[in-house]
């Protein structure tokens, strides 16, 4: 029997795929972060890679899981009511994968801190001042939540709109919504 929608459950549902969407890109980052500690330049690209299709794809089927499982769960769910889920879910799994980066980026060793600042000021055409550079890197952490959160954000507002009108296009064009039952007269 399917419950009735509320504000509340909209968030819990949104909590629990958000922390599924935030799980596999943080695995996938941590992942990322095991194959450079590993030095070899081969094996950072090919991480890179297959982890960035992982996280892709991934992100995309859970997203699309929970919210079918929020459109069969409840009663009276709108196309409106799976955008809104699944951006609660981009919203709420955008600050898990955000406060994973900065935590990297804040133990990341001086070294690696030193090294990247000076790509940046040798970057630069024209140059630029290293203590500008030191003054940048001394906020990199909080720079990187906030545009890893809004990246994230609108990456799931764009991911949650589309996947919203596929699930009930589904049910306009006679997809798996509702199941069928076997025995109903009008299959033949």
């Amino acid at each position: 029997m399917n419950k009735t929608l509320d504000n509340t459950s909209s968030w819990n549902e949104a909590a629990k795929t958000g922390a599924y969407l935030g799980g596999i890109s943080v695995g996938c980052l941590a992942l990322k972060e095991l194959a450079a500690a590993s030095g070899s330049t081969f094996l950072v690209q090919a991480a890179a890679i297959i982890l960035w299709a992982v996280q892709f794809f991934g992100c995309i089927l859970v997203l699309k899981n929970g919210m079918l499982s929020f459109r069969d769960r409840y009663e009276g769910v709108k196309m409106a009511d799976t955008f809104r889920m699944g951006r609660r879910s981009a919203l709420l799994s955008g600050l898990v994968v955000a406060s994973a980066q900065a935590l990297f980026i804040m133990k990341a060793p001086a070294a690696d801190i030193t090294a990247l600042a000076d790509q940046i000021a040798q970057a630069v055409p024209g140059g630029i001042d290293r203590e500008d550079v030191d003054r940048v890197m001394d906020k990199l952490p909080v720079i990187t939540f906030i545009t890893q959160w809004i990246y994230c954000f609108l990456y799931g507002t764009v991911l949650s709109s589309l996947l919203s009108r596929y699930i009930f296009l589904q049910k306009l064009f006679g997809g798996n919504f509702p199941p069928r039952d076997m025995n109903t007269p009008d299959q033949q």
